[in-house]
């Protein structure tokens, strides 16, 4: 009798790393080539940036893959937040002073890296855990590994298309067509 599980859970992991590797190139692309004060300019009515999506990308990311190995204790209770602490939050979204692009890509390598290593690591991609408490998660709704994966392909690409209009708003660069 042949084991198929091993090859089943061994094509899944290399589908979900290829599927964030994707994901990801798209969004580092739309920062090709920009100096740090393009990076942080805003081209649209949004408060959005390319270096600030980044970073929140990377914030999401590493959120995302901490909760995985620790639960819910590793987000914040949403519902707990004040309105300093959801303006502190908005930092994420924009180059502060002192913030280099270089940095924030670097940062955000990081993070990629660390949830690839979890992505071939975890022992188990059914492990679920309570979500945290947001005004947006159902209450008693658990994630699994798998899907919280699945949530930071699909945020990732989410907002490499809101870079992609960003980029081509600053310098008219697309990152397809």
């Amino acid at each position: 009798m042949t084991d198929t599980t091993h090859a089943i859970t061994t094509d899944e992991r290399a589908d979900l790393l290829e599927t964030l590797a994707h994901s990801r190139h798209f969004l580092r692309f739309t920062a090709r080539d920009l100096t740090d004060e393009q990076a942080g300019q805003r081209t649209t009515d949004s408060e959005l940036c390319l270096g600030g999506l980044i970073k929140h990308v990377t914030s999401v990311e590493r959120h995302w893959a901490d909760f995985i190995l620790n639960g819910p204790s590793a987000m914040p209770d949403f519902t707990a937040m004040t309105e300093a602490d959801f303006a502190r939050r908005a930092d994420e979204f924009r180059m502060l002073p002192g913030e280099t692009l270089a940095g924030v890509l670097a940062d955000y390598d990081e993070t990629a890296r660390r949830t690839d290593e979890l992505v071939t690591t975890l022992p188990d991609l059914n492990a679920t855990h309570p979500l945290p408490k947001a005004p947006w998660n159902k209450p008693g709704a658990r994630w699994s590994a798998r899907r919280v994966l699945l949530h930071i392909a699909a945020e990732t690409a989410q907002h490499a298309g809101h870079a992609d209009i960003i980029r081509e708003s600053l310098d008219g660069a697309k990152s397809m067509g």
